[in-house]
């Protein structure tokens, strides 16, 4: 697990100020006993040394290694036996600088209260620095999650709108083919108006987040193109508040809307049908409202048929984590379509 260099600088910059801290205080209670400040300073500076490199080496094989559950005596016994060193290391080196007999007296007579202390010392960098790596670790996991949980949303929004086309490409084709034996010019109408769809449909495929202008240019090419299809029965009335300038929302939304109320509204009927687009500003949300007549005989819109209503439910929950930004209701002959755009 790598650590941040800002956070390495300041965690080494605490370990030797409280290193001199640990010296100082310890130069000025073996002082408080009568020693010289030589052989003071000697004892707190060997001291500190020594539990400086116990503390480091604590330090540094938690930061690579995370001990278990059942693990924990292990780290109990790595204390003791670096405080058994820190200890026995002054015991043998601090003769060998002041050779006074008082002073070799005075370590040897401190030997339980110097391990104690270095244990506890040492206790404390181990549970400071379990603490640390073990909340650095569950950042770093939390990170991995998050970005893997980003991924699965992104591959799912992408399959959601692969499915668009297909379903759409298939009834154009099916049009034009009807098209060419009587109406070439129509046909061929048809052709450049779908090559124009499908290259702005390639076009909007990196972008997640589009102004509301540009998803209704991109849906008149659609609506073109029905139009061809269904001639003079299909007319359609887009209105758009001068609110909705600057809003912008999911590409590729409105779109199965729209085929969905064209299906619905066109294919169980023989007169003319208008589908109606309207969208507005409330509060913080960009409304669209999609609306078409259909009959209640031979539809049933309220359960929301249809694999349009239902991809774009999933698009709004996996983009805004919520399952009220979409209602329909049909009322006398009229289904309607309402979603909400949250603008962030």
């Amino acid at each position: 697990m790598a650590l941040p260099s800002i956070s390495a600088s300041r965690l080494y910059g605490a370990f030797i100020v409280c290193g001199l801290v640990w010296a100082g205080l310890q130069t000025y209670i073996v002082h408080s006993f009568g020693f010289y400040w030589f052989a003071a300073s000697t004892d707190g500076f060997l001291s500190a040394i020594l539990l400086s490199g116990a503390c480091w080496l604590i330090n540094n094989n938690l930061r690579y290694y995370q001990p278990g559950k059942g693990s924990y005596i292990n780290l109990f016994i790595w204390c003791v036996a670096l405080a058994g060193i820190c200890t026995l290391g002054c015991r043998y080196l601090l003769p060998l600088i002041n050779t006074d007999k008082v002073f070799i007296n005075f370590i040897q007579q401190s030997i339980t209260i110097r391990f104690f202390t270095d244990f506890l010392a040492i206790g404390w960098m181990a549970m400071i620095s379990l603490l640390w790596y073990s909340q650095l670790d569950q950042k770093e996991t939390q990170k991995r999650k998050t970005e893997a949980e980003q991924l699965a949303r992104d591959a799912e929004l992408y399959n959601l709108r692969q499915q668009l086309q297909p379903h759409f490409l298939f009834n154009s084709l099916n049009s034009i083919n009807a098209l060419i034996g009587f109406k070439p010019d129509e046909a061929r109408k048809m052709i450049h108006q779908l090559s124009d769809f499908l290259r702005g449909t390639l076009k909007k495929d990196d972008q997640q987040q589009v102004p509301l202008s540009e998803e209704l240019a991109h849906l008149n090419l659609y609506l073109e193109i029905e139009k061809v299809r269904f001639g003079h029965r299909l007319q359609t009335e887009i209105s758009c508040d001068d609110k909705c300038g600057s809003a912008v929302m999911p590409s590729m939304l409105l779109q199965p809307l729209v085929e969905n109320a064209i299906k619905f509204g066109l294919y169980d009927t023989i007169g003319e049908v208008t589908v109606s687009i309207r969208s507005e500003m409330e509060d913080n949300y960009l409304v669209l409202m999609v609306q078409n007549p259909y009959d209640p005989q031979t539809s049933r819109p309220q359960k929301g048929t249809g694999f349009g209503l239902r991809g774009v439910q999933r698009r709004l929950y996996l983009l805004f984590a919520r399952n009220d930004l979409m209602e329909t209701h049909g009322n006398d002959n009229i289904f309607t379509t309402i979603i909400k755009i949250p603008q962030l």
